[in-house]
């Protein structure tokens, strides 16, 4: 069984229950609306999380006809236009969720939207309220997403304070470790460097950019050897690469 026919048959069950649990219509009463509408948001984002985001609007529609102050259901909806690249749409019901009330995830959705739309202060200071729920789950994700965006606002020295925190929460962050090793690389700080990018390769494949600060790593600590091999996996997995092509002037 699929994520989608689950949902569905999970709806079908929260409304039978409503049926049978009484007289009245299992919209009439505030416990049935409320299981009804959390459903369909439910079978909204399960269409989103499986690339179906036109399929995702109906069910999401539908719990806002339930409830039109969802902030659930706006915030799913932002997402399905953030991916349908409907920016303005995906502003609108972002805003709507948070007229509702703080909610750290909801915040940092928006933030990553505003990143991904080049508003770059507005998405830090999403991240920053985001941040300050300590009980957040996805916390030490806000860190690293503010991390990025002050690299973005040209202030290296914040980005290194985010990530930094971002890691203290969840030690297992690729994306953390790897900006760290290049934070740590343009101050010449290698030892650090090396330690953050080593923890890096032990979590994720390369990039063009890992592949580059590997072999520089290398040759400072004189492994000729690894720098040669980082070297020729750059050339063979990224040839037409920035990274390949600095590569190959530093040689």
């Amino acid at each position: 069984m699929n994520v989608r026919t689950g949902l569905l048959l999970a709806l079908c069950v929260v409304l039978s229950a409503c049926v049978s649990s009484g007289n009245k219509p299992p919209l009439r009463t505030e416990e049935g609306r409320n299981q009804a509408r959390d459903a369909y948001i439910q079978l909204g984002i399960g269409y989103l999380q499986q690339g179906s985001s036109e399929q995702a609007k109906m069910p999401l529609q539908k719990a806002l006809d339930i409830d039109s102050n969802s902030a659930d259901a706006h915030a799913a909806l932002a997402l399905v236009f953030q991916n349908e690249l409907e920016p303005e749409l995906a502003d609108q019901h972002f805003r709507k969720a948070l007229s509702q009330g703080v909610n750290p995830r909801i915040q940092n959705n928006y933030g990553s939207f505003l990143y991904e739309q080049g508003e770059y202060q507005k998405a830090f200071e999403q991240f920053t309220a985001a941040s300050k729920d300590t009980m957040y789950g996805g916390r030490s994700r806000v860190f690293e997403n503010m991390g990025l965006t002050a690299l973005r606002l040209d202030n290296k020295p914040l980005a290194m304070k985010h990530f930094e925190r971002s890691l203290r929460l969840n030690p297992q962050q690729p994306r953390a470790l790897l900006e760290m090793a290049l934070l740590l690389y343009e101050r010449q700080d290698y030892v650090p460097a090396q330690r953050y990018y080593q923890s890096f390769t032990q979590l994720s494949e390369h990039s063009a950019r890992s592949l580059l600060l590997g072999s520089r790593l290398a040759k400072i600590f004189q492994d000729r050897n690894q720098a040669a091999s980082l070297g020729l996996q750059l050339k063979r997995l990224y040839p037409a690469s920035a990274e390949y092509k600095q590569y190959q002037s530093e040689q």
